[in-house]
């Protein structure tokens, strides 16, 4: 067989001899014997060393191998008889054993056994125990590899050989032998099976004691320790689990007897029986459990079928090794592994599973297998079935429940499919009834409990939906009955009497909604059967638990809000039950319903114990027992257990929400219980009764649910009409208290609730506006001195303006049910005003007459806010089309002889005369709109009265009404009936007054009462009725216009929401300059007393019902401070300001907190906010246009020759003078508008943010429909108001918004900064076009002022820097649709060219604004406006132009102390030791300071990297920005002094980015190849290492195979020639071990960095080079200094190769290993003490400690060596037992020492790690452990000897797997350290 082209082997040469070991070891692994002084000895010696110099030389194919075996024979066949020594006995069993590499011929290997055989002869059965160390590793792996010639040898030398050997020598070794022989097993067919067989047994047989006695002919007493070596071979022998499986199935003894045969053995059979278990369980049983629970979870379908075949055969459930000798804990570890291959969902491994857990078969049914699995059979085999179901219940059901319930609460992490695997396998249980239907009740809840927890902790939905997923259906497989017991079961802890604490009982319901919420429990029979049960069931344990509580009244009551969240889940079950679930079966007659007076009369525990019967005896079957009531009766226990509780609540003063609730349930089940049910309707009234007529307002939800109830009752026919009319008055009564206008909490809801009523009593009906007129009436006092209180007037405003806007469709119809089932929608207060508002309005009109009372002034106001005027006056039209004396003048021929007569009804006419005057009188100029455009359809009525048949308009058809009044001249009859009519015309005429002319009025003169008046007013501030202010203000105002004034047109009072000041002329005013002069006409100046009572009537909590006059008194006055304006307007503003705030955080504390106490606040804080910010609108708008009007007559006209760039006059005054000048007046007028518009602009934002993000959830939930609101209505008008302030003043306006952007990055809500960025699209004066160049002129305002217009500059009255403005440009910009580029793009270009012609100004924000143009980039990109190409190109210069200046003007500098770099964010100077690998790509910019973020160019670079092609398209462009990049920002940080502290996270996040992009690997790759080969590198953090270098390192390797291979080619041999001693030697020889450590670095950071297997191919190359390396000594150049690096490149080779790979490592790791540890004992200044360092020998245990932990295959084979490997690791054997593995020996040699802190072997370890790091981490030491020998064995070498060996067989046996990410993280943080390097001269 030949080796391809000549190709070498992958074994390596050696160094060399071998070092010579000073004592003789009981494991003599490399020990010599004294050499006989003989010389036929000697040229004996001579010749053997001739034929091993040949390995080192000649091998280069494999028939070289052969001729060097050859020789090596010949040369040992050369001995005299009287020798029986091999000299260099370790070296050629270390060629033997690489000659035996897998990777050679087969005829190779024949060849070396053949050597082996002749060896074995020579030294004979003693000298191979003594040297069973150094032979049998290279043995032990030849079957595994071995062909069908080779094989017949090797065993032929294991029984001519091993056999005799002493026991003593074989025991240690057992383990392995049994791991090399399994092999031999796999193929039960092949030949040499039954071979290897009987060689396993005569091994078995050749340890077993003399003393031992025979059990059977097979086992004796002696094997137990046989069988534990066999038992941790299988566990831990994964690829030859195989051949263990074959040798038990043949070989292990049958532990357990039939069932049914155990009475009848004989007592002999007993003991042998017991003798059996003893010997494969003695000393350890859970060895046996592991080996199959190992076997159990193996991959192969083949082996886990296998296991469970033994299982059934040779280790039944009932055996006493399992239910007596295992402990409880292991029989659970096997139930989980056998149970576990459930998820397979193969019926071959569930059949033999089912046998297993069930028992044996009886031999009569083996016939009806195939029936086994039907439960159906149970009647034909009633013994088989019980007795196979109480097999399982008395040997499996506890332990495997406690399994799995183990395996459900474990903590598994957050890995979805862990989590739900044991939901999967009780799906699968459940498929065999027997076991099931034991096991899924005692699991049930537990599984649903740890569903519920992991949503708590799911890392994201998509996983809680997978594991939702499994366990859905699991759920729907379990029984209905078992769901609903379980739930049952629940809600009985949480409610009955206890000692459970109330957020345990929480914690029950919250299982049960939990249940309700997301699983599925609406199958039929759940919804008609189980679910009215439960709630009957609720209900009567509520019920019971109340009446104790009566009786105890004491700490051990329950709390309302646990009897509330049980109701609720009640509640939520009748939701699913549907009306059929209460309709009793006709045909059903097995179960009559009980007579309801019976069941009435039922005690609640005889109900409950019936139902606890059902649930908990039955679990709740209906196959097996009948439901306890039939529907009938449950639907009439459900109406009187809810009617008592409902009459219960309402009868005492419980909270709102438990009566709520309990209402709730109650209707749910009058809804679906039959209509012919007794109900106690009388206690039902009187307790609705008895609650309404409390005379303390009761909370809203109670009246709520009263007024629900009310409506239901009646609907469904169950109380008479005059029942329900009965409860309309007090009813109305509570709602009145509702409808306050100081409490808005609820107006939405109370309204809604009036029409529900409404809607019950049908629209025909009107008692509830007779109950609001007797209300509005109540308290009022007629006669001379007349009183009516505004509150009901107010009141009634509320219930008009939300009857007006009460449309209800969705989820607000809420329709009660007929009788019939048919629903009844709600009418709506839109359509159906009339009905409810008439006869109230008409009082209310009334008020207008008498000017005396609060309500007249209630009711003013309220005309000037009114929604709906053409609803109003259509009530009007309505009420005289009832007239008939105005319908008569044009049916008569003459219209003299119309005449009215006392049949007439002149005084209802009069009266809506009247009422029509008051309402035109005191209307707003928008009421006169609606008179003149809206029109009446004609009608019979309409056109007798307006004489025609067309459509008139409202204005025209009261005209008629008027005329039509005065058609009569002459006035007979009495006297009473004159005075009637010429009040009928004097009312008439006043109408058509007020229809034909628009009122004005002229100025008096010369009475100067303004200051007496001034006076009185502020007085009045103080007094108790605040309407008086009103009469006073319009007294004050006209005394103020009798001054000789030039008259001036006023503008409109703001007085109305709906009518704003500032629209139409005023807003034109806010946006233009004012171009006509003021008046000549000097003005007096106003009293200064005017200004400090505005002032205080604004702040006074008594002006706030008349606030609306206050406003408008203002907006009047401010033409009198035409020259005075800005003196005033900042304390207006503050004052206003001030106010708002204040009422904006009353409102705001009113709707956050839950059934606030009604309050007697004076005014309604809504009307008062919009009443303030009107008057702050006034205010604002008259100091700006007076502004504009000084800046229009100094302005200086700019000469039009100056040329004109974006930014004005650019090119001259980029370095014009800007010398400091004194401010003119001019300017500080303007400064004191802009303080005012700041002002103006924060407060409007937080009202226009109110309710937004997290501030939502704040809200008092129960009145969220009027929240929706007031809230909306808020924000509108805030967001009206800073519409007109961006419009009049952008760039100011938008620095304040900036303002409050950038202290909300500061603020804990992470929600707040980006509010900003959707007020801002919700402004039309802030659209993007608007908003651009505003942004640009801020940032040139503090970069470059010169280059900008003055008109254009900002003021800088905000605290903003220009990094501060770039990046909210940046944020602002991204926030944008990309449709607004069309907008915006011509600016923005103009503005980048702009700034590009000097961009030195702005270098501090260049890295934003390249951000900025990437922006854009991505934008445009998505967009397909304009020319696209032209477009792009253009940007792309810009980006490129930006990118060049950027660095030109911000060259990369670092600071050698710090090594941080100019272009280092704050995150990256301290980043080099970052822990988290994968926190690396999570640099985030949310929330960070402006300032930061601008200067991090790294970080900017690595966002915009990505987008590149996007921004640039073309390649040779990108390519050049990823150049430009490369070269002054990649290169300056990696060739830095200060490297690689220079590296932060985000530079190699923009390396990695840059390395993604397409054809850039040139620049790229040099920067990482110049990284990697830098000395310097290896002080690198370990976590930026791996999340940041070793991807990138993956990718340079990938690209280029012979990376490997050029740094192992750097790597120079050792050599000792021309050596010569002083500091020129000593410097050279430090020098070549710093590059071979350094080099050796690389090649385990390439190995750990790259895929697995990624240098497989270059394993025998890495592996020279490493052979040569270890033949160096302290004084060879390079020096044994470099093994410390030399055993860090093995263990990244184990750790990243797969173990087929490293066959021919092994030897030399084990002769290395035996070494290194050997050398902790030898003498100080030895050679092998001198060649072995501290950190040679510390990276040597780490090694061995990483191979135990990982455990390879073939490692396994060579273990024992090194740690004791079988039981005797725990149980050491009597007699002066001395352990042969390496760290025991040198442990004994050093002396016992346990691990330092107390740190236990091993604590119930879920994952294998490697022990030295637990012992290192209890002595941190840090670098002090490799000064001193003495403390690196004392703290760490001797713990660690002395505890190896048991923690590796504890680990083993605890099975958890191996944490590789810690092995590989402590590789790296040794590999990246600088402190083992050697540091030259």
């Amino acid at each position: 067989m030949a080796v391809e082209n000549g190709r070498r082997s992958v074994s390596p040469e050696s160094s060399g001899r071998d070092s010579p070991v000073p004592r003789q070891w009981r494991n003599q692994l490399g020990s010599e014997d004294a050499p006989p002084k003989d010389k036929h000895y000697r040229k004996y010696a001579s010749g053997i060393d001739r034929a091993l110099s040949l390995f080192e030389t000649a091998l280069q194919e494999w028939a070289d191998y052969i001729s060097f075996l050859n020789r090596l024979l010949k040369a040992l066949q050369a001995r005299s008889s009287s020798i029986t020594t091999i000299p260099a006995k370790a070296t050629v069993a270390k060629r033997l054993s690489q000659c035996l590499n897998p990777s050679l011929p087969s005829g190779v290997h024949q060849k070396a056994l053949e050597v082996y055989n002749y060896v074995f002869t020579v030294i004979g059965k003693d000298g191979l125990s003594k040297d069973l160390p150094l032979y049998l590793p290279g043995l032990a792996s030849v079957l595994s590899f071995a062909s069908l010639s080779v094989r017949a040898p090797f065993l032929d030398l294991l029984e001519r050989h091993f056999l005799d050997v002493d026991p003593r020598s074989l025991r240690p070794a057992m383990k392995s032998i049994v791991l090399a022989l399994l092999p031999g097993l796999e193929e039960e067919t092949s030949e040499d099976f039954e071979r290897t067989l009987k060689l396993l047994e005569r091994f078995k047989v050749a340890i077993r004691p003399p003393e031992s006695q025979e059990i059977t002919p097979a086992h004796s007493t002696g094997d137990d320790f046989f069988w534990q070596c066999f038992f941790l071979a299988s566990i831990t022998g994964h690829s030859r689990r195989t051949g263990a499986l074959a040798y038990l199935s043949r070989l292990l003894p049958r532990l357990g007897s039939s069932v049914t045969s155990e009475a009848n053995k004989s007592e002999s059979d007993s003991e042998s029986a017991t003798r059996l278990s003893q010997l494969v369980t003695s000393p350890e049983p859970g060895l046996l459990i592991r080996c199959f629970a190992a076997g159990l979870v193996d991959e192969q379908l083949l082996i886990q079928r296998g296991y469970l075949d033994l299982l059934v055969t040779h280790l039944p459930l009932h055996s006493e090794v399992l239910q007596t000798r295992a402990k409880a804990g292991d029989l659970e570890l096997l139930l989980r592994a056998a149970v576990g291959v459930t998820v397979r969902r193969d019926m071959s491994l569930n059949r033999r599973l089912w046998s297993w857990l069930l028992g044996p078969e009886p031999a009569a049914s083996a016939e009806h297998e195939g029936a086994l699995d039907s439960p159906t059979s149970a009647t034909t085999q009633p013994h088989f079935f019980s007795s196979r179901t109480n097999y399982f219940e008395e040997f499996g059901l506890q332990p495997l429940t406690r399994a799995l319930l183990s395996m459900i609460k474990s903590e598994v992490g957050n890995n979805p499919s862990e989590r739900a695997r044991p939901y999967r396998i009780c799906l699968s249980l459940m498929d065999r009834w027997e076991i099931g239907g034991l096991v899924v009740p005692e699991v049930f809840m537990s599984i649903v409990d740890s569903v519920k927890k992991f949503k708590e902790k799911a890392a994201t939905k998509a996983d809680f939906t997978e594991v939702l997923r499994s366990a859905s259906v699991f759920f729907d497989g379990v029984e209905s009955g078992l769901i609903y017991s379980e739930m049952l079961s629940l809600m009985v802890q949480a409610i009955s009497p206890g000692d459970l604490s109330a957020s345990d009982r929480g914690a029950k319901f919250d299982l049960v909604k939990f249940i309700l919420a997301h699983f599925n429990v609406r199958e039929e029979e759940m919804i008609t059967i189980h679910a009215p049960l439960t709630v009957l069931a609720i209900l009567c344990m509520i019920e019971e638990a109340r009446e104790k509580d009566k009786a105890a009244n004491g700490p051990d009551r329950l709390s309302s809000s646990l009897y509330e969240q049980a109701l609720e889940i009640a509640a939520s079950l009748l939701d699913l039950v549907p009306e059929r679930a209460f309709f009793m079966d006709a045909g059903n007659r097995s179960n009559p319903p009980v007579e309801s007076k019976v069941i009435a009369a039922t005690p609640n525990l005889e109900l409950l114990q019936k139902i606890k019967t059902f649930y908990v005896t039955d679990q709740g079957n209906l196959e097996a027992s009948q439901p306890p009531y039939v529907p009938q009766n449950v639907a009439e226990l459900l109406l009187q257990k809810a009617c008592n509780l409902v009459c219960e609540s309402l009868g005492q003063t419980e909270s709102g929400a438990n009566v709520a609730i309990k209402t709730q349930v109650f209707m749910l089940v009058l809804s679906k219980a039959p209509i012919n049910l007794y109900l106690d309707t009388k206690k039902l009234l009187a307790a609705l009764h008895s609650c309404l007529a409390s005379e303390t307002t009761v909370p809203f939800t109670t009246y709520s649910s009263a007024v629900s109830l009310s409506s239901h009752l009646y609907t469904l026919s169950r109380i008479a009409p005059e029942d329900l009319s009965e409860l309309v008055v007090p009813l109305v009564r509570h709602a009145w208290s509702f409808l306050a206008a100081s409490e808005p909490k609820y107006h939405v809801e109370t309204v809604r609730s009036l029409w529900l009523l409404q809607t019950a009593l049908t629209p025909s009906n009107r008692d509830i506006e007779a109950a609001i007129c007797s209300l509005m009436l109540e308290h009022d006092i007629s006669g001379t001195y007349a009183q009516r209180s505004a509150d009901p007037g107010r009141s009634f405003c509320v219930l008009w303006s939300h009857s007006l806007q009460d449309n209800p469709s969705g989820v607000d119809r809420r329709a009660p049910k007929t009788p019939n089932g048919e629903k009844i929608p709600r009418l709506g207060g839109m359509d159906n005003y009339e009905v409810m508002l008439t006869r109230p309005l008409f009082l209310m009109l009334d008020s207008l007459a008498d000017e005396r009372t609060q309500l007249f002034m209630t009711v003013k106001t309220w005309l000037n806010t009114l929604i709906g005027m053409d609803k109003l006056l259509g009530i009007f039209v309505s009420k005289f089309a009832e007239l008939k004396f105005l319908r008569r003048q044009h049916g008569t021929p003459d219209p003299q002889d119309v005449h009215f007569t006392n049949e007439d009804d002149l005084d209802l006419g009069l009266y809506y005369v009247r009422a029509l005057s008051s309402v035109l009188r005191w209307a707003p100029d928008a009421a006169w709109g609606v008179l003149s455009k809206r029109t009446i359809r004609s009608s019979p009525p309409v056109a007798e009265i307006a004489g025609t048949d067309e459509d008139v308009t409202l204005q025209e058809f009261f005209l008629h009404v008027c005329l039509q009044c005065m058609a009569c001249d002459e006035i007979p009859g009495d006297q009473l009936s004159k005075i009637r009519i010429a009040q009928l015309y004097h009312a008439a005429l006043t109408v058509l007054h007020q229809i034909l002319l628009n009122p004005f009025a002229g100025p008096l003169s010369k009475l100067k009462l303004e200051h007496l008046l001034i006076e009185k007013l502020s007085k009045s501030l103080t007094g108790p009725d605040p309407y008086v202010q009103v009469l006073l203000l319009d007294v004050v105002f006209a005394a103020l216009k009798l001054r000789e004034l030039v008259p001036v047109e006023l503008p409109s009072s703001p007085v109305a929401e709906k009518q704003l000041s500032l629209t139409g002329e005023r807003s034109k005013s806010f946006r233009t300059s004012v171009t006509n002069e003021r008046p000549q006409a000097q003005l007096p100046p106003p009293p200064p007393t005017l200004l400090k009572c505005i002032l205080a009537g604004l702040s006074s909590p008594s002006s706030r019902p008349v606030l609306d006059s206050w406003v408008s008194f203002l907006s009047e006055c401010l033409p009198l401070y035409a020259d005075s304006i800005f003196q005033v307007l900042i304390p207006l503003v503050e004052t206003l300001c001030s106010q708002i705030s204040s009422t904006f955080s009353n409102l705001q504390r009113l709707f956050r907190t839950p059934d606030q106490a009604l309050s007697q606040a004076p005014g309604a804080p809504e009307t008062t906010l919009i009443s303030l910010l009107n008057g702050l609108e006034q205010v604002l708008a008259n100091g700006h246009d007076r502004l504009l009007a000084e800046e229009a007559r100094a302005q200086v006209v700019k000469s039009p020759e100056q040329p004109q760039g974006f930014f004005g006059n650019m090119g001259l005054s980029v370095f014009s003078n800007d010398a400091p000048q004194s401010r003119s007046a001019t300017a500080n007028d303007r400064l004191t508008v802009l303080l005012a518009f700041q002002d103006a602009v924060r407060i409007c934002f937080t009202i226009w943010s109110w309710g937004q993000g997290s501030d939502a959830a704040r809200q008092d939930g129960t009145s969220a429909a009027s929240f929706g609101f007031t809230s909306l209505r808020m924000r509108n008008r805030a967001r009206r108001l800073l519409e007109h302030l961006f419009a009049a003043e952008t760039l100011e306006c938008l620095e304040t918004v900036i303002g409050i952007w950038k202290e909300a990055l500061d603020s804990p809500d992470q929600t707040k900064h980006a509010e900003v960025f959707n007020l801002l699209p919700a402004l039309d004066g802030s659209r993007p076009k608007h908003t651009m160049p505003a942004l640009f002129n801020a940032i040139y305002s503090r970069t470059n002022p010169g280059a900008l217009d003055p008109s254009r500059r900002s003021t800088l009255t905000i605290e903003l820097l220009d990094t501060d403005v770039v990046i909210f440009l940046v944020d602002y910009t991204r926030s944008l649709e990309d449709d607004t580029m069309d907008e915006i793009w011509g600016d923005c270009v103009a503005f980048l060219k702009d700034l590009l012609g000097n961009p030195f100004p702005h270098r501090g924000t260049l890295p934003s604004l390249l951000e900025f143009a990437a922006v854009l980039g991505e934008k445009v990109d998505n967009t397909n406006f304009g020319e696209q190409r032209r477009m792009r190109r253009e940007l792309a210069d810009l980006f490129l132009r930006l990118l060049t200046a950027m660095f030109t003007t911000r060259p990369t500098s670092f600071t050698e102390g710090s090594g941080s770099s100019s272009y280092s964010s704050s995150f990256g100077v301290n980043e080099k030791r970052v822990s988290d690998p994968q926190s690396l790509r999570q640099v985030s910019t949310v929330n960070r300071a402006p300032g930061d973020r601008a200067d991090d160019v790294v970080g900017i670079l690595a966002g915009i990297v990505p987008n590149l092609p996007k921004i640039l398209v073309e390649n040779d462009r990108i390519l050049q920005a990823a150049g430009a990049v490369s070269g002054n920002v990649i290169g300056p940080t990696l060739r830095s002094k200060a490297f690689p502290d220079t590296v932060s996270r985000s530079t190699l996040v923009l390396l990695q980015e840059l390395a993604r992009l397409p054809g850039n690997q040139k620049s790229w790759k040099k920067d990482v190849g110049d990284a990697f080969n830098d000395s310097r590198f290896f002080g690198s953090g370990s976590g930026l290492v791996r999340g940041g270098w070793f991807p990138l390192l993956r990718q340079w390797a990938g690209m280029d195979k012979e990376r490997m291979v050029e740094i192992l080619g750097r790597i120079t041999p050792p050599t000792t020639a021309g050596i010569v001693f002083g500091v020129g030697a000593t410097s050279a020889r430090l020098e070549a071990d710093r590059k071979t450590q350094l080099n050796l670095r690389r090649v385990a950071t390439l190995i750990l960095a790259c895929a697995y297997d990624a240098f497989a191919a270059d394993l025998g190359p890495i592996l020279e080079k490493l052979v040569e390396l270890l033949g160096a000594t302290s004084t060879s150049s390079p020096s044994s200094t470099t093994r410390a690096e030399v055993y860090m490149v093995f263990r990244a080779l184990v750790l990243r190769t797969s173990p087929v790979h490293l066959a021919g490592v092994w030897p030399v790791i084990n002769a290395e290993l035996h070494q290194a540890i050997s050398s902790v004992v030898a003498p100080d200044h030895s050679p092998q003490a001198e060649t072995y360092n501290n950190a040679s020998v510390l990276q040597a245990c780490k090694l061995l400690d990483l191979l135990v932990c990982l455990a390879p295959d073939d490692f396994q084979l060579h273990e024992w060596l090194f740690v004791t490997d079988t039981i005797d690791a725990v149980y050491r054997p009597a007699g002066g037992y001395k352990p042969v593995a390496l760290v025991d020996e040198v442990s004994e040699e050093l002396g016992a020492a346990g691990i330092p802190g107390g740190v236990g072997v091993v604590e119930e370890i879920g994952v294998r790690r490697p022990l030295l790091g637990e012992v290192i981490k209890c002595n941190n030491e840090g670098g002090m452990l490799l000064e001193r020998r003495e403390e690196l064995v004392g703290r760490v070498l001797r713990p660690f000897f002395g505890q190896l060996s048991i923690w590796a067989f504890e680990s083993r046996y605890a099975m958890g797997g191996v944490e590789r990410e810690g092995l590989e993280g402590g590789l790296v943080g040794d590999l990246f350290t600088e402190e083992g390097v050697v540091r030259a001269l």
